[in-house]
């Protein structure tokens, strides 16, 4: 895991969305961050220890060639899940956002430039059996400023708040966990289909918590 100093960072972004709207100051206590999204590999070492559900497709998923693969088909309560049996937790968006942009305000985690095949496992159309994906922790040149592989592409990743809209204008500035409850779940990171747009750092998406999808998988965080 990477540890994320104690300190403020710039959260939200003028160039985006309304609902990363306003740009503010949001303090964030330290924490640790995986380095590297859950793979296949690890999650398949959770089913082995619990009687948790395997995910869809996981015969297909669950081969020697995918094992280094990030896991994908999880919906919000599997990624709790694991975290939890990890003695980990799910990131709040706020600690997502800060461990992937740092506290320069840039907008993606390697910097300003547009993202290319160099940064990011983007812009693909066909899933084929996983294939599309790539091992986590392939690109040196999409690290965040903390050391974090694949905050940008490759797959969605759940974070622990409930998604609200306008949460940035109510939300405390000092330890933001999200409304106290909601319909969706908030994804962040963008995946393999993803144009740059999605790859920013301040991109907000929401999803049903009981969704799971080929682009959706997450990493875990922790308390020191």
């Amino acid at each position: 895991m990477a540890l994320v100093p104690a300190g403020e960072f710039t959260m939200g972004s003028s160039m985006g969305d309304p609902d990363e709207l306003p740009v503010r100051k949001v303090y964030v206590d330290a924490f640790y961050m995986d380095k590297h999204q859950v793979s296949v590999g690890r999650y398949g070492t959770f089913l082995d220890a619990t009687s948790h559900e395997a995910p869809a497709e996981w015969d297909i998923m669950n081969k020697s060639m995918h094992q280094k693969r990030p896991v994908v088909n999880v919906d919000w309560a599997d990624a709790d899940a694991y975290c939890k049996w990890a003695g980990k937790r799910l990131p709040t968006e706020a600690e997502w956002e800060k461990a992937a942009r740092g506290t320069d305000g840039r907008i993606y985690p390697w910097g300003n430039e547009l993202p290319t095949d160099f940064h990011a496992n983007m812009k693909k159309e066909v899933w084929n059996n996983h294939v599309v994906l790539t091992p986590v922790g392939m690109f040196e040149g999409g690290k965040s400023p903390y050391g974090v592989y694949d905050m940008a592409g490759n797959v969605w990743e759940w974070v622990n708040d409930w998604y609200g809209r306008d949460y940035y204008k109510t939300g405390p500035l000092k330890n933001p966990t999200g409304p106290s409850k909601g319909d969706y779940k908030v994804i962040r990171g963008g995946s393999w289909g993803s144009s740059p747009k999605d790859l920013r750092t301040t991109d907000r998406e929401y999803r049903l918590p009981s969704f799971g999808g080929l682009g959706t998988g997450f990493r875990c965080a922790k308390t020191p």
